[in-house]
């Protein structure tokens, strides 16, 4: 670990995390201890790691220690369960090894900008399935048919254009723009009209609302990882610091390796 980049108070409180807090895999060393070993476990390294930058960002001790612990609490926490009916609504194998789920909303502006980071991210992992669910909120005058313009272009085996289209077009949305979408993409205006007038989709759209609250979504974006809630920034470092934790949690039977 190269510490030269923090400034002295920030070494400061990463030393005092170092020295007061045990090594994550359970061995009987405290974490300075733990990382001067040759073999160290990697769930160790990456936490530490994780913990020089928050403390570069001006984190001190005590919340880092709060920070990391909620984070390792979540693996041991009991799961949700979030079973996607539609596959049309997700990418990657259907018997990947990890699944992450991403509650959204179309007009959210923190949704727009997750996007591209959780599509490069699942398409850097071949064994990763990415299901992306509606979660329109209220204060958003045109999520709710956003959400429908969605559903319908599933119907057509175009969920993720349509997906694509509204996130990269946030700022214009209205509903005559999301009308022109449903042109743009080829599928039928009057059939779209229809669904939207009959309330076609609202059933499902409340469905997917309650299965995300009673998961417990409380703002958007909201991601699960096999059912964990992430209770970690969405950037690409930081969710390949958790897939890679996962993996090995799985691997070691609910455990991570000792090294």
């Amino acid at each position: 670990f190269d510490f030269s980049s923090l400034s002295e108070a920030s070494r400061k409180e990463f030393l005092t995390l170092l020295t007061d807090e045990f090594d994550y895999c359970g061995r009987p060393l405290t974490l300075l201890g733990a990382i001067k070993k040759a073999d160290v476990c990697k769930h160790t390294r990456r936490l530490v790691g994780w913990a020089a930058k928050l403390a570069k960002e001006g984190s001190p001790a005590h919340d880092i220690v709060l920070q990391l612990s909620q984070y390792n609490q979540t693996f041991t926490k009991s799961r949700q369960t979030l079973k996607v009916a539609n596959e049309l609504m997700c990418v990657g194998p259907k018997d990947a090894k990890v699944t992450l789920v991403e509650f959204s909303d179309f007009e959210c502006p923190h949704c727009a900008a997750a996007r591209p980071v959780l599509e490069a991210f699942a398409k850097q992992k071949s064994q990763l399935r990415f299901c992306s669910l509606p979660y329109p909120l209220p204060g958003h005058a045109n999520a709710l048919l956003a959400t429908q313009a969605a559903l319908f272009a599933r119907e057509s085996g175009k969920y993720w254009p349509m997906h694509d289209a509204l996130f990269e077009n946030q700022l214009s949305l209205s509903e005559t723009f999301i009308r022109s979408l449903i042109v743009k993409l080829g599928l039928d205006l009057k059939t779209f009209d229809k669904a939207v007038s009959s309330r076609r989709f609202i059933d499902e759209i409340e469905a997917l609302k309650e299965l995300g609250r009673s998961a417990g979504v409380d703002a958007t974006p909201t991601l699960f990882m096999n059912g964990r809630k992430l209770l970690i920034a969405t950037s690409g470092d930081m969710l390949g610091l958790t897939y890679d934790d996962e993996v090995e949690w799985l691997a070691g039977n609910r455990a991570w390796p000792s090294n």
